[in-house]
């Protein structure tokens, strides 16, 4: 399977991949899956250029040396999806490993296909015959949530090159991830947040990406989400005020204090240091995974 990070090799692992530092391995929508068991964390992403035939993942115990590529998914010869594969992220739910991640193909609307395996190297085999988000709407960036009552929503962003103003909708799922229960519920538009503009001069269409949620020892639930901003591509917080995923939800009034940088997630270290994950520049071949730790009071988090 080729491989959809491309990185520059530096040393021999002796388990049979090579070791990459961060500043290495070329990456677009870094995730971040902390293993305890294994004490390890596994990175997957979007390769340059765009991979078609799968994704790989990379596994460190620093954050700093990374060992791989090892191939997580390769494209059945029956999947629906042909290019675009983007964005991939995994999660540990009720016992298995599900990698939501975003496809396209010639006849078919973009959309996000859960994946699954029992390890979270793989080998991860689509969950469905096709897309989660619902297939006459061009979408992408689809994250897991799980809701106090212990229901699974897909959160995903409807693109702005179908709907001009990107929104960013939830979608509500059975237990076992496979069908939708519910239909989509519209949480906010991109224009509902002041720092947004519009992503190219000659239209007035505006981007929604990367959704993710995080929620605060105080119990207040908060989005990432990015888009295209005075200081190019930019993340800023959205808030639920109900705290549940429905909302309604209130926009930060400025991005993070970050230039050209995006597609974020969190996550906390074996150590209990809370971190941010984005990759920074956007641009061409040259975006790299930065980590960022954050400190939270109350039901705030901020860049120390």
């Amino acid at each position: 399977m080729q491989s959809s990070l491309l990185a520059c090799s530096v040393v021999q692992s002796a388990h049979g991949g090579s070791i990459h530092k961060t500043a290495d391995l070329h990456i677009r929508d870094p995730f971040i899956l902390p293993v305890a068991a294994e004490q390890k964390y596994y990175l997957y992403g979007t390769g340059q250029p765009p991979g078609d035939t799968g994704f790989d993942t990379y596994r460190s115990s620093d954050l700093q040396s990374w060992e791989g590529p090892f191939p997580a998914f390769g494209k059945p010869d029956d999947f629906w999806g042909t290019h675009h594969f983007w964005a991939p992220e995994v999660h540990f739910y009720r016992g298995r490993y599900y990698m939501f991640a975003s496809f396209k193909a010639d006849d078919a609307c973009r959309g996000t296909q859960i994946l699954a395996a029992d390890r979270p190297d793989g080998p991860f085999e689509p969950l469905t015959d096709g897309p989660i988000t619902p297939r006459d709407w061009e979408c992408l960036d689809g994250t897991l949530f799980v809701d106090p009552y212990g229901t699974p929503w897909i959160v995903f962003c409807h693109e702005w090159l179908q709907v001009d103003d990107g929104e960013i909708c939830a979608l509500p799922l059975s237990d076992d991830l496979k069908t939708a229960i519910d239909t989509p519920k519209l949480l906010f538009t991109a224009t509902q947040a002041k720092w947004v503009i519009q992503v190219a001069k000659d239209r007035k269409a505006y981007v929604t990406d990367g959704p993710f949620l995080h929620r605060t020892r105080a119990g207040d639930l908060l989005m990432l989400w990015s888009s295209t901003s005075k200081n190019g591509y930019g993340t800023a917080f959205a808030r639920s005020k109900s705290g549940l995923i429905t909302g309604p939800w209130i926009q930060d009034e400025e991005t993070l204090d970050l230039k050209d940088a995006g597609h974020a997630m969190i996550f906390r270290t074996f150590e209990g240091q809370l971190m941010l994950t984005m990759h920074q520049p956007n641009t061409g071949s040259k975006e790299r995974a930065v980590f960022l730790p954050l400190s939270e009071t109350e039901n705030q988090l901020q860049l120390e």
